[in-house]
């Protein structure tokens, strides 16, 4: 037995953070009554680190078992050292960026654009594009080069099939370059129209190009042999800039005075489909004064399968969140902002909100039944950056890959006055032209109150996909520590049905049996949404992918700007509908955080795969393909029953203090949850609990739970009631009766002989048939009896119930003995 330290994280958050505390409470005190926004941050801020570094100790002491995860902890706590936060120091954070970048600095480029189609880093040159693959990322990955002609460069794009570049060359022109020939031809507008805000490809069956101008959209169908465009449909809109997502297949586009009118339209392998127009909230700053939405104020997320269009709301300070459906477009809610400069990431299903101006990164779960934060607002970290001049970057650099050549001081700049977040988890330094990859620390996510708080936070783990192996270490370890905290059995079942729902679904999704899939790597990568073509008998839709967006403004006309309208192909797992729909089962609370609207009846835009053309019936909804999916799925951090037994009962029940009846409790919600699932249970959990019964001598409980079928009959736990049927015979009854019930005659003659039982063994044995027992196990066991009569008698059922035995040697040998016994009597 071991002792388990009993001080509280509350205590220990008093003692080590009462300074900061003191601090923070004086600046407070001092500046009221007045109350004013960002009061007193600073002091906030480090009052909040101070906790969050004491919540990260406290969680380092849970007894995290498993070589590979305590070699990840020290390969983490190795980057952790050479760390360099935004303040220049090491420190704790939930976000970090990791040193390399991909570094594309090219002599001569015109600018850095992202294509979102193709998860592309492009940089044009005067008379070439190099193109970076972004996903998956590879800071080591070379460019590929593509030869184009002279001239201004606003936008560039490549074709979904990766064949043709297109090049918005101005506000009326756009060139393309056939890769493999190296024809080009242009397509302008008419000058006195209108004039080209930017474009994108797609692969909807009516159009292969999409053309963006003020006056509305042009569908067109690129003919590559005859090196032209043709018009299929003209959509006549006035559009003062536009956002597009190429995962969605959605373009929204901004017009009015106040730029928060919206028409959106989905162009997918299923068609074209104009969803509802629809305006965003703004709130005014004075009384005669109208703010005018930015496109860098609009941003297009995916959570959890689910398109979220987010808007920043600089007068009202909040970022309101809108979901699409077919037939109208919700309001979900709003957070609230607490800097100027605002933008949003989404790294594993979870917001990441970059307070820019403060230089604090706010982390949001939607799935949570809560407007507030995951954890306290901490900064971005940069990890892996050589600081040669520390021991500990000498001592722990075998730990972490660091390139010696090409590292410079403007690697360490975090929040770069030139950085552009893409969506949903890379970043772009035009200036410098690096481009990194945000990551999610887990472990330091979670919040302080991670035991009081055990079935929310095993949620949360339960839904990551991309550091898996870590989150499902983490439910282990929180999963012991709340058992050997003795925390109310309520508390306890609750966290249990979180992780037996999580498992159940990933049985039925398929995924715990999964192995961790790359990235594709071709160009026309990716997952696209579809609205069914269905009548209104069609199950309404939600836009359901994962998004990437790119905006784009009227007046855009430098490198810079162009950049700043680039989005990013999301990396994280693409969950449909369904998946989705399944996933709130495993919540504790049914709702999301981002509540305020209704949900809307009508049907809901699902996800297809950018090349699947099997669309399947009208009315089901178009999921990724098979293919993209497998790609896409990791290894689940669902635990399975024999983990539950091996990694959280067992090792508990030898740490365990004190009467065991608590840790029966616990098994017995467990047993309830796993049936409420229909999950099988191994007999090595019945064991488990057969024997902490029977330690203080509870064999009235014992009797009860086998009779009422709490533990269910197996050969196991019949042989473990046997086994202690030594001490008392009741038990030993349930175990010879679970045996029978069973169908177990073989063990069960068995165990009559070992009693003594030989006749009822042998009737038993004739009335069902047993013929797996040998006759000499009889034989020896009548003759060590010293009784020639039971030698007799079994002698004689042998002869008359078994053919052949009267010729076979023990009967011959047996009989000579039986005839030596009686003359020996008869002396």
């Amino acid at each position: 037995m071991k002792e388990r330290n009993t001080t509280s994280t509350l205590r220990r958050i008093l003692v080590n953070c009462a300074a900061q505390a003191k601090e923070y409470g004086g600046c407070v005190a001092a500046k009221v009554p007045e109350i004013e926004r960002d009061m007193c941050l600073k002091e906030f801020l480090s009052l909040k680190t101070c906790m969050q570094n004491t919540c990260k100790h406290n969680l380092s002491s849970l007894n995290l078992r498993g070589e590979e995860f305590r070699s990840g902890m020290s390969a983490k706590a190795s980057s952790s050292q050479l760390s360099v936060s935004s303040s220049g120091s090491g420190g704790l954070s939930h976000v970090y960026i990791q040193h390399p970048p991909l570094r594309c600095n090219v002599p001569g480029s015109r600018g850095l654009f992202y294509d979102d189609g193709n998860k592309l880093l492009l940089s044009p040159t005067s008379d070439q594009v190099l193109s970076w693959k972004a996903v998956p990322f590879d800071p080591h990955v070379a460019p590929t080069s593509d030869s184009i002609s002279e001239g201004p460069v606003l936008s560039i794009r490549y074709s979904l099939d990766a064949k043709i570049i297109a090049i918005q060359r101005s506000s009326l022109e756009i060139q393309f370059f056939h890769r493999e020939t190296g024809q080009n031809f242009c397509h302008k507008c008419k000058p006195e129209s209108d004039s080209i805000l930017g474009f994108f490809w797609t692969d909807c069956p009516q159009c292969d190009f999409v053309l963006v101008k003020t006056s509305g959209l042009d569908l067109l169908a690129c003919d590559a042999d005859s090196k032209s465009l043709h018009v299929v449909e003209t959509k006549k809109l006035n559009v003062s800039w536009y956002v597009y997502t190429h995962e969605s297949r959605l373009v929204l586009l901004a017009s009015g005075m106040q730029c928060k009118t919206f028409n959106g339209f989905q162009l997918s392998s299923a068609g074209i489909v104009r969803l509802p127009k629809f305006e965003m909230v703004m709130a005014k700053s004075e009384a005669n004064s109208k703010p005018v939405l930015e496109d860098e104020d609009v941003y297009i997320a995916t959570i959890y399968g689910r398109i979220y269009c987010l808007q920043i709301d600089r007068v009202a300070m909040l970022l309101h969140s809108y979901r699409f459906y077919r037939d109208a477009v919700v309001q979900q809610g709003s957070l609230p902002i607490y800097s100027n400069k605002v933008a949003v990431s989404v790294v594993d299903n979870v917001l990441l909100i970059h307070q820019v101006g403060a230089k604090v990164i706010i982390l949001y779960d939607i799935f949570a039944d809560s407007r507030s934060p995951i954890s306290a607002p901490l900064p971005l970290l940069l990890r892996g950056f050589p600081r040669s001049n520390t021991s500990s970057s000498r001592s722990n650099a075998k730990d972490i890959e660091i390139p010696e050549a090409n590292t410079s001081d403007s690697e360490t700049i975090i929040y770069g006055d030139d950085w552009t977040f893409l969506v949903p988890d890379l970043i772009c330094d035009v200036s410098n032209k690096f481009l990194w990859k945000i990551h999610l620390d887990l472990e330091a996510s979670l919040p302080c109150s991670i035991v009081s708080e055990a079935p929310s936070v095993l949620d949360f783990l339960q839904r990551r996909k991309l550091e898996s192996s870590k989150a499902k270490q983490l439910c282990l370890a929180i999963t012991r520590n709340v058992i050997l905290e003795r925390r109310p059995v309520s508390t306890i079942a609750k966290a249990i049905d979180v992780l037996l729902m999580s498992y159940s679904l990933s049985l039925k999704t398929g995924s715990y049996l999964k192995g961790t899939k790359t990235d594709k790597t071709s160009h026309s990568a990716g997952t696209q949404i579809s609205i069914l073509q269905s009548g209104a008998s069609a199950p309404t839709g939600e836009v359901d992918a994962h998004g990437t967006s790119t905006k784009h403004q009227s007046s855009a006309t430098v490198d810079n700007e162009s950049m700043n309208r680039s989005g990013n192909f999301s990396t994280s797992d693409s969950e449909d509908n369904a998946q989705f729909n399944s996933l709130k089962a495993i919540s504790i609370v049914n709702k999301e955080k981002l509540s305020g609207g209704a949900e809307s009846s009508s049907s809901e835009v699902h996800p297809s795969s950018l090349q699947s053309q099997n669309l399947g019936p009208s009315n089901s909804p178009l999921n990724a393909s098979v293919s993209e999916r497998q790609e896409s799925q990791l290894i689940s951090p669902a635990i399975s029953v024999d983990e539950m037994y091996s990694l959280v009962f067992a090792p508990v029940e030898e740490e365990m203090v004190g009467d065991p009846y608590y840790l029966v409790s616990i098994i017995v919600e467990f047993l309830r949850s796993a049936s409420s699932e229909k999950i099988k249970v191994q007999p090595n959990i019945y064991v488990l609990t057969i024997q902490l019964l029977a330690r203080n001598e509870r064999y009235a409980e014992l009797s009860l739970f086998i009779i009422n079928k709490i533990l269910e009959p197996s050969k196991e736990v019949a042989m473990q009631l046997l086994e202690l049927g030594r001490q008392n015979s009741q038990i030993r009854k349930l175990g010879l009766d679970m045996l029978r019930q069973l169908s177990l005659h073989h063990d069960y003659v068995l165990l009559l002989v070992q009693d003594g039982y030989y006749l009822e063994a042998l009737r038993y044995a004739r009335k069902h048939k047993v013929v797996t027992v040998r006759p000499s196990l009889f034989l020896e066991a009548a003759v060590s009896s010293h009784d020639s009569q039971l030698l007799a008698a079994v002698l004689r059922f042998f002869s008359d119930f078994t053919p052949g035995f009267k010729n076979t040697t023990d009967c011959r040998a047996y009989c000579q003995i039986l005839n030596e016994m009686n003359s020996a009597v008869a002396v």
